[in-house]
């Protein structure tokens, strides 16, 4: 995998890597990572994808990276490895 870029944002950590013929966005928040793919014949360049970071995305990347917290610690939690 070739790294790309970083991405710019204050909450998030957002790289782009190169791939198998695909973009991969690999976005970080803190246990949690969320990955998304894209054959790179379906944009013109990387840039397209930086644009594409947008505010109505990375809120719903934001709620999803709290909805996998709640799954995770849940399980944590019913398993009984946290109390």
């Amino acid at each position: 995998m070739r790294y790309l870029k970083d991405i710019p944002h204050q909450q998030l950590k957002i790289g782009l890597y190169q791939w198998n013929n695909k973009y991969i966005i690999k976005i970080e928040s803190g246990l949690y990572e969320q990955t998304y793919k894209i054959d790179d014949y379906e944009v013109e360049s990387a840039d397209e994808i930086e644009k594409c970071m947008d505010e109505a995305f990375i809120r719903a990347v934001m709620q999803r990276f709290d909805e996998m917290h709640g799954d995770f610690f849940g399980s944590l939690q019913r398993n009984h490895v946290l109390f």
